[in-house]
């Protein structure tokens, strides 16, 4: 291992663990937030189902495409540098997002708190275990920086709700974006906080190791834009269909750019990834499940978001509360995983984690979704006994993922196999909520077509009139009804229609609104249904998968020898 070199000037050890443990907790933080304000976030935005997919999906897509990469810069020019930077763009994210007035500025805002938070994951690991060199101590230091990283997740739900509730100015009517004014106290809240870590960092300790680094350029951008791309086409399929063009030439063009990453990672000396690890097929079953268990998580997480607090609109600090039970068992029980993993095979701990996980999908999607609880709707509290069962599958899982993969490889493969997994699995985190909005709302447009139909049709709405309504996403008619009453009159007015016909169509309209919000919302409620059962099928899949990756190699390390990335729990929430 190449020697890790501080900057002149030294710097307090103090302050780098402070600033280190700050860094992590603050991107789990501003990671997190969203998971208990989509429902907000739809209501005041009257955003679509890609909209809302993009504000949760592309935080951690910042974090995917970029996470190999911010290690070798940290390397090469200085951790403290990165750590500076990550902090200026945590704060310019979460000030953006405190002020957004529009869908596509808090996506904007939510691409910049990715990209700083990518950089806060890694290099605050690295630099607290450039100043620990002994491999005991270390271990302890990891263990509590994955500790740190799990207050952060749970945090973060709670900062949601306490601001939300508190500072929402009563009384406000419906559709006022002063009712939903209280979520933007949290993103302020978080931009102080990173204002704290940017002067911690003045004060932390630089260390690097350029020694045999060097950056992969094509390699970070082939990976970068396939993912991208890819991505891009599944978000915009959500609205647009799987058979719209656009989306059809997003995912040949992320096709072609992997298969080009591919073909350089396999050329170059020093890849970003060494391909030749996915010959052991042990590594490449964990692999996968890093990609498919973690999926099914992010999955379950955010149809919880939508579900509960987009469409049986639940207040938000007790969505907060659901998600304190989703996250807060990776925290509690870290020191009981820590023991499980050195103390008995961790495929053991994986595959009893993704059984919880599947048990709890498949409750999850018995519910009744898509009717707020005082229509007869599923109560909030009944979420909580199957989401602290996904939470406590996550805590067995997150972890343990790295220590089985490890445990496949040759020594000199460890610190690759590690890094390599963390991306895999945070690849997984970003799928969640990109695929399981793809099927919901794709699932929740087939289903309402047929009761629209019927509703404008007994509503005595013109076939002309009732065709143009049907291509708008259910999701609108529940969180934007002002934008599609606007809509319809404007495209009937350009149309030539009389103004007496448009006024007695948006009538009927209005007479008919709670009967297609209530067709909409139990369509919608189907389709999470969908992403629940689908989940609890992949996390199924996933516990199999790791009945047949081998126990505790003789060539792994030691339990607490680990590299910091082999040891390193990863983001998780949204």
């Amino acid at each position: 291992m190449s020697q890790n070199m501080p900057t002149a000037g030294g710097g307090s050890v103090r302050a780098t663990f402070l600033a280190a443990y700050s860094a992590v907790t603050l991107a789990q933080m501003t990671n997190a937030l969203p998971g208990a304000l989509n429902g907000t976030f739809a209501a005041e935005f009257h955003t679509s189902g890609a909209g809302l997919t993009w504000i949760a999906g592309v935080f951690m897509i910042g974090v995917v495409v970029f996470e190999l990469s911010w290690g070798v810069l940290g390397d090469l020019f200085g951790r403290k540098k990165l750590l500076l930077a990550g902090a200026g763009l945590t704060i310019a994210g979460a000030v953006l997002a405190a002020l957004a007035p529009v869908t596509g500025v808090m996506i904007a805002a939510q691409a910049i708190g990715g990209i700083g938070a990518g950089i806060l994951f890694p290099i605050s690991l690295s630099m607290i275990a450039a100043i620990t060199p002994d491999p005991r101590a270390r271990a302890k230091v990891i263990a509590t920086w994955a500790g740190f990283l799990s207050l952060g997740a749970v945090i973060s739900p709670v900062l949601a709700g306490l601001t939300s509730q508190l500072f929402t100015i009563p009384g406000a009517a419906p559709g006022d974006p002063n009712i939903y004014s209280g979520w933007r106290v949290a993103y302020f809240v978080a931009a102080g906080l990173a204002a704290v870590l940017l002067l911690l960092s003045l004060k932390a300790q630089d260390s690097a190791a350029p020694q045999g680094r060097k950056l992969d350029l094509p390699g970070q951008a082939t990976l970068a834009l396939g993912l991208i791309a890819a991505l891009f086409a599944t978000v915009t399929a959500v609205d647009s269909g799987f058979g719209a063009p656009v989306v059809i030439a997003a995912y040949v063009a992320g096709a072609l750019l992997l298969g080009l990453f591919i073909l350089i990672e396999s050329r170059t000396p020093q890849p970003l990834i060494h391909l030749s690890l996915f010959k052991n097929r042990a590594y490449s079953i964990t692999g996968i499940v890093a990609v498919t268990g973690m999926f099914a998580f992010l999955a379950v997480c955010f149809s919880t978001s939508v579900a509960v607090g987009g469409l049986a609109l639940t207040e938000t600090w007790k969505v907060g509360v659901l998600f304190v039970f989703i996250q807060g068992p990776a925290f509690i029980f870290i020191p009981v995983v820590g023991w499980l993993i050195h103390h008995a095979a961790p495929r053991w701990v994986l595959t009893a984690g993704f059984a919880l996980m599947a048990a709890a999908g498949y409750w999850l999607s018995g519910f009744s979704l898509g009717t707020p609880e005082a229509f007869g709707g599923t109560p909030w509290t009944a979420f909580i006994p199957p989401l602290a069962l996904l939470g406590t599958g996550f805590a067995l899982t997150v972890g343990s993922v790295t220590a089985v993969a490890i445990n496949t490889v040759a020594p000199q493969e460890i610190g690759m196999a590690s890094a390599t997994t963390n991306l895999l699995r945070d690849l997984g985190f970003a799928l969640g909520p990109v695929i399981g909005s793809a099927i919901a709302f794709s699932v929740g447009a087939s289903l309402f077509a047929a009761p629209l139909a019927g509703i404008l049709g007994g509503a005595g709405l013109p076939a002309e009139a009732a065709e143009g309504l049907s291509q708008i996403p259910p999701l609108a008619f529940l969180s934007g009804w002002p934008d599609v009453i606007a809509g319809f009159t404007g495209q009937a007015a350009a149309s030539g229609a009389p103004q007496a016909a448009v006024d007695s169509m948006v009538q009927a309209l209005n007479g008919a609104q709670p009967a297609i919000q209530g067709a909409a919302g139990s369509s919608l409620g189907q389709g999470f249904q969908t992403v629940y059962l689908v989940a609890g099928i992949t996390a199924t899949i996933s516990a199999i998968l790791t009945l047949f990756v081998p126990g505790r190699s003789s060539s792994a390390p030691a339990p607490g020898t680990e590299t910091p990335a082999a040891a390193a729990t990863v983001p998780a929430g949204s």
